[in-house]
C-alpha cells in the first residue's frame, strides 16, 4: 500500500520542540461532533515534545519519559523532572521499554539532537534503574538507527527490536533481542518489509509482540499491516478490519481490557482516531473526548493506575505538551 508521506525532519535536528511546516494536513476522518476537552491542571509538565521515548517502570510504579536529555516521571497525577547523575546524550526517536527480567528501563538508539549540518544516528544502549542511567557495553549491537519498533516479550523474557531508520535515509527490517547484557540478531523465517515509525506492544492475551503500520522512507511506501512475533518468527495477520496505513502512531497494551490501544499518526493527514486490537481484529473506538490530531507522541501503559498515558506529539500547530490518559472507555486530559 503506497502512501504519500510528508517527512518533516529528514536528517534535521528539530526533534524535541519542532514546530511544523505542514502541508495538506487536516483533521481525522472520524466524527468529532460529540468531542470535548476535559482540562485538569498539573503542577508541572515537560516542555512540548515530539518523538520522546516513554515506558512504564514497574519497579518504581512510574511512567518514565526521556525528552532530549531530560528524564521525567509521571506518578499518575503529575510530572516530575529527575536529576540523575548520568544521562544519555540528547536524542529523539529512541526506542524504550521496561525489561521485566532485569527490572530496568532499556533505551536504544535514536537521532542525536546535538548536531550541526546533520544529526548522528545512535546505537548505544542505556538502562534506567529508577534513579540513574547506566550505559551498557554489549559485545554485539544493532546498527545505529532511530524510530525502531521495540517491545518486551514476556514469553521469552527478552526485549525485541525491529527495523528503524538507518543512516542515508534507509529503513531496516532486521530483528534483534536483548537479554539484559547483549543483543542477538535473529533470523526469522518471515519478516515484515523494511520500515520505521511502526509502534509495537506485547499482547499479554496472545503472548505475541504486535507491530502495526510504519513507513519506508527510502521507497516512499507506507503500510497498514499487522504483524505478530511469536518468539521465533513474524506472522502477518489478516484482520477483517484495520486502521488506515500510517506512520507516527503510538500503541500500548492495556492490561485492564486485554487489548492493544493504537492512537493517531498520519501520512498526508494527521489522525486522532483510537483503535483496539483484541488479538485477531481491530475495532475503532469512538470516545466522547479525544486528544487533538497528532503524530510522534509518547505512550505507555501505567500499571499503577491501569491507564494508558499519552504525552505530547506533533500537531497541526507544532509540538504539544498535553498529557492524556485512556481508561478503556474515554480519554481524560491532564495538564495545560
Amino acid at each position: 500500500m503506497a502512501l504519500g508521506r510528508i517527512w518533516r525532519y529528514g536528517a534535521g535536528c528539530s526533534l524535541v520542540a519542532a514546530s511544523a511546516m505542514l502541508v495538506a494536513f487536516g483533521s481525522s476522518s472520524a466524527s468529532l461532533a460529540d468531542s470535548g476537552w476535559l482540562g485538569q491542571a498539573t503542577a508541572t509538565s515537560p516542555p512540548a515534545t515530539t518523538r520522546g521515548s516513554m515506558a512504564y517502570d514497574a519497579a518504581t510504579h512510574t511512567v518514565v519519559l526521556l525528552r532530549g536529555s531530560q528524564t521525567w516521571t509521571w506518578n499518575g497525577s503529575t510530572w516530575k523532572l529527575q536529576h540523575p547523575a548520568t544521562t544519555p546524550p540528547s536524542r529523539g526517536g529512541a526506542s524504550m521499554v521496561y525489561d521485566t527480567a532485569s527490572r530496568t528501563v532499556v533505551l536504544f538508539g535514536g537521532l542525536s539532537t546535538k548536531c550541526g549540518h546533520a544529526c548522528a544516528h545512535l546505537n548505544d544502549t542505556w538502562t534506567w534503574n529508577g534513579s540513574d542511567w547506566t550505559q551498557q557495553h554489549p559485545a554485539t549491537s544493532p546498527a545505529a538507527r532511530w524510530m525502531a519498533s521495540m517491545a518486551y516479550d514476556a514469553t521469552t523474557h527478552t526485549v525485541v527490536l525491529f527495523g528503524g531508520g538507518l543512516v542515508h535515509s534507509a529503513a531496516a527490517n532486521d530483528t534483534w533481542t536483548w537479554n539484559g547484557s547483549d543483543w542477538t540478531r535473529k533470523h526469522p523465517a518471515t519478516s515484515p518489509a523494511a520500515r520505521q515509525d511502526a509502534p509495537a506492544a506485547y499482547d499479554g492475551a496472545t503472548h505475541t509482540v504486535v507491530l502495526f503500520a510504519g513507513y519506508d522512507i527510502s521507497s516512499g511506501v507506507g503500510y497498514n499491516q499487522t504483524w505478530a512475533w511469536n518468539g521465533s518468527t513474524w506472522n502477518l495477520q489478516h484482520p477483517a478490519t484495520s486502521p488506515s496505513g500510517r506512520a507516527g502512531s503510538s500503541m500500548a497494551y492495556d492490561a485492564a481490557t486485554a487489548s492493544s490501544v493504537l492512537f493517531g499518526g498520519g501520512t498526508n493527514l494527521l489522525q486522532n482516531d483510537t483503535w483496539t486490537w483484541n488479538g485477531s481484529d481491530w475495532t475503532q473506538q469512538r470516545p466522547a473526548t479525544s486528544p487533538s490530531v497528532r503524530e510522534e507522541m509518547a505512550m505507555a501503559y501505567d500499571g499503577a493506575t491501569s491507564t494508558v498515558v499519552l504525552f505530547g506529539g506533533l500537531g497541526v500547530g507544532g509540538a504539544l505538551n498535553d498529557t492524556w490518559t485512556w481508561d478503556g472507555s474515554t480519554w481524560t486530559q491532564k495538564g495545560p
